[in-house]
């Protein structure tokens, strides 16, 4: 087997498992449908673990993992990291029993390790109210900007979900968007009012002066024509929060973790957030249940004789 991996250095290291990393990335592309970020996610990872085994020839897979890991420990990853590096090892070593490429799954026994569980950051109602208004509706960038945000806020989309709607995803008459998240995987999200409305005027009075008569199947586009980007997006955002006065940690999972906190302030079950955000397992969305202890703290003080 022969492969390459280059370093953050530019200087080449030799990586034996190029070949299988390969054939695991087109796998998780073609069958598995998994979006560009998480290939990104997973060829970085298996880069790393790919270099660590060409600089330590494996007595067997089992110990050359055990070692990958240790050495993760040692370089101060935090638990988090360390967790979704195994997860990567996971899928891959599942892959290569699959296919044949090794007798057993070195990391069938391993423990994820242990992870704090982090509040996640979300906006209040009045920063919300404030970055909404930044986007100057006279222009139509400002239109589109104001859309955008009103959307994103509205469904709880991923960044690249959002710079994905096509024109045929959301039926404004319904109030309900359909988007592709991770895996490939078709969900139906309702829109509120504001957010259709919203995009309602960029869709009449901004989006054909932006285009000038180009067309495009993508609902939010750039003053080139183009689709809008993730990275255009994330930096759009950092502009309008700073004019909001919103400087620090503001990126589009901010807001989308606000649409999740303000509907189970609100009353939602997490189950139907888990649905409207795309989690394959409610675990995932179970960070959120700072919210719901608060609101048991609250209901508890409100209604308790003795509270």
């Amino acid at each position: 087997m022969s492969g390459g991996a280059t370093t953050g250095t530019g200087s080449a290291r030799p990586n034996p498992l190029g070949n299988q990393i390969t054939e695991f990335l087109s796998f998780c592309k073609i069958e598995k449908g998994l979006a560009e970020n998480s290939l990104a996610a997973y060829a970085a990872d298996l880069e790393r673990y790919g270099i660590y085994v060409g600089l330590h020839p494996p007595g067997n897979h089992t110990d050359t993992v055990h070692g990958y890991l240790n050495s993760l420990y040692q370089s101060k990853l935090s638990g988090r990291s360390i967790a979704r590096h195994l997860a990567t090892l996971r899928n891959f070593y599942s892959f290569l029993l699959r296919e044949g490429q090794v007798e057993s799954d070195p990391t069938e026994h391993l423990r994820t390790p242990k992870q704090w569980k982090t509040i996640p950051k979300f906006l209040n109602l009045s920063q919300i109210d404030k970055i909404l208004q930044v986007p100057d509706l006279s222009e139509p960038i400002g239109m589109r900007d104001r859309a955008m945000l009103e959307l994103l806020y509205a469904s709880g989309l991923r960044v690249s979900e959002l710079c994905r709607v096509g024109m045929s995803d959301l039926n404004l008459e319904l109030g309900v968007l359909r988007t592709t998240g991770k895996g490939n995987k078709q969900r139906v999200v309702p829109v509120g009012r504001s957010a259709v409305e919203s995009v309602r005027v960029y869709l009449e009075a901004g989006r054909p002066r932006i285009l000038k008569g180009r067309g495009s199947r993508y609902l939010f586009v750039t003053a080139r024509g183009g689709a809008m980007t993730r990275q255009a997006f994330w930096k759009l955002l950092a502009l309008h929060g700073r004019r909001a006065g919103i400087f620090r940690n503001l990126s589009p999972h901010v807001l989308r973790h606000s649409f999740a906190t303000h509907l189970l302030e609100g009353g939602a079950d997490l189950r139907s957030v888990q649905t409207m955000l795309g989690h394959a397992d409610i675990s995932t969305t179970q960070i959120y249940t700072h919210v719901m202890r608060s609101r048991l703290r609250k209901t508890l003080d409100e209604h308790h004789p003795r509270a």
